[in-house]
């Protein structure tokens, strides 16, 4: 019986010991077997399953998925919301229609809600953004934090080159805050790309008034003041155009549309002069005790005064730039040039936009140097590894080749050249959804020089018409013909189906490899 007590003080001790809570965790851990992947593949099985869908979603062009109601339900509160709403048809198939979704975009929602997965591999920037956009629609939190971390990682050249979508595009919710930042960060530094934008009035009030909180925009306190008048007197349209002629009503609108903003003003640090010449004519929109400390401060500065000051913003140099720095091409972004550049290195992935290996030099551009074959042969004569770019007219295409070997316009007689490193590709953009490489398959007609007497027949051939721009009339222009002809087999495959094509511009890059 003693041997039996100890036993039991022993047990009781030792269950409320620290090590025997660890080893109690431990072993709950141990057990705790997880089998998301085959749990994810089972249900990804389930949304190809056309047997038993009790929902029909259809998009943009009507195009048409099916899902089931309680999986809809219980990964978003959307469209929980959304189909209690919904009558069922005789069939108890509810329908929700959403014509301004995609259809690859709502594909790759579904993959997520049915799956738990997100393959982002080849699909571009602007799907992307969209992606991002419908998932904080649907209230899928999480995914859409998450793309919006990536946008801005990874995708920040493509942010900067759609600048003025992307930044009207987020203020139409309060979701996107690091989004928000980051597009305030470039405006702070360049406000002009804002201000002085066509479309200025058209910005949403949020977008403004998360403007004016900022302490270090690049501009004077008294144009700051006039861009914010603009923009409040253009969400009245029925304001006189003559100042004179506005009435106690009118001013009291005014009013009323910027008091959001006027908080925000930094009154106190606007010259003297622009103060009797922007801001009194203007007087009656702001408070009393406001006017009279601004009246004030110019007649006896060193008096006290009784509104509150915000402190000046944060003028860094005068000389600062008034728009970011143009991009190296008119046709392609960061993201095609190190696209082209992993299939310069054969490589199997793409390197990343920030990270490629390779300084795209500018050769020639065709709106700019001319389009005439023989600018061509004149321009790039002596260069080697060669990317040439071309933007198809009417769609969103571009088409392009590279060359290994250097271009030579001294040759007497029309000559093929042999080589197996050129390729030519059409890139993603738009509404082409992916890219075609294309590898020389025949080396000896990889490319195709035009000898003295031809030159003014065409520019950069490969492969003897797979890719080619000529013109019959000695010179290219933005409506010339030129031609995709696929009678050979020099290249593994076509890039586009249609043989005949007409060009808005193209490019010619010398491709260096980046110095460390």
């Amino acid at each position: 019986m003693r041997l039996i007590n100890l036993k039991v003080v022993f047990y009781i001790v030792h269950r409320n010991s620290t090590w025997f809570q660890i080893t109690q965790q431990f072993t709950r851990k141990k057990m705790a077997l997880k089998f998301f992947d085959k749990l994810s593949q089972n249900f990804t099985e389930l949304l190809n399953d056309k047997d038993d869908y009790n929902v029909i979603i259809e998009v943009e062009d009507k195009k048409k998925f099916t899902a089931h109601s309680n999986v809809l339900k219980c990964r978003s509160p959307y469209f929980r919301k959304e189909l209690d709403t919904i009558n069922p048809n005789e069939n108890n198939v509810k329908t929700i229609i959403k014509p301004k979704i995609s259809a690859q975009i709502l594909d790759i929602i579904l993959k997520y809600i049915y799956g738990g997965i997100i393959n982002l591999e080849n699909v571009e920037s602007r799907i992307i953004f969209d992606l991002m956009l419908t998932a904080n629609e649907f209230k899928f939190e999480e995914l859409s934090k998450k793309l919006e971390t990536i946008l801005i990682e990874d995708k920040a050249s493509w942010l900067k080159s759609h600048f003025s979508f992307i930044y009207r595009s987020i203020f139409l919710n309060n979701n996107f805050k690091d989004l928000e930042n980051f597009c305030n960060d470039i405006v702070a530094k360049y406000p002009n790309l804002i201000f002085d934008s066509d479309d200025f009035t058209s910005l949403q009030e949020s977008a403004l008034v998360s403007l004016l909180k900022r302490d270090d925009i690049q501009m004077e306190e008294g144009k700051i003041w006039e861009y914010t008048i603009k923009w409040g007197i253009s969400q009245n349209p029925t304001l006189p155009t003559n100042l004179e002629e506005w009435n106690k009503e009118n001013f009291l609108n005014l009013k009323i549309t910027l008091q959001q903003c006027l908080p925000y003003i930094r009154f106190f640090h606007i010259p003297g002069d622009d103060i009797l010449d922007k801001v009194k004519p203007y007087k009656k929109i702001l408070d009393k005790q406001l006017w009279e400390d601004l009246m004030q401060q110019l007649i006896s500065p060193d008096r006290p005064i009784k509104s509150v000051i915000l402190p000046a913003r944060s003028v860094l140099t005068p000389e600062l730039p008034t728009r970011i720095k143009e991009s190296f091409s008119t046709i392609i972004s960061d993201e095609h040039a190190a696209e082209i550049s992993s299939r310069i290195d054969r490589k199997t992935t793409a390197y990343h936009l920030t990270n490629y290996p390779y300084e795209f030099q500018l050769i020639l551009r065709g709106s700019k140097d001319g389009f005439s074959p023989q600018t061509f042969w004149n321009m790039c004569h002596g260069h080697t590894g060669t990317v040439v770019i071309i933007k198809v007219k009417g769609t969103d295409e571009i088409l392009g080749g590279y060359n290994p070997l250097m271009w030579d316009n001294t040759k007497s007689n029309n000559t093929y050249m042999h080589t197996d490193d050129s390729f030519i590709f059409s890139l993603k953009n738009g509404n082409i959804q992916n890219s075609i490489l294309s590898r020389v398959a025949t080396p000896k007609y990889a490319l195709y020089y035009y000898g003295k007497i031809n030159q003014n027949s065409g520019g950069p051939n490969f492969g003897g018409n797979k890719l080619c721009l000529c013109s019959s009339l000695s010179n290219f222009t933005m409506d010339t013909e030129s031609v995709c002809r696929t009678f050979n087999n020099s290249y593994e495959k076509q890039i586009r189906t249609t043989e005949r094509f007409s060009i808005v511009d193209y490019e010619v890059f010398k491709v260096n490899k980046k110095t460390t």
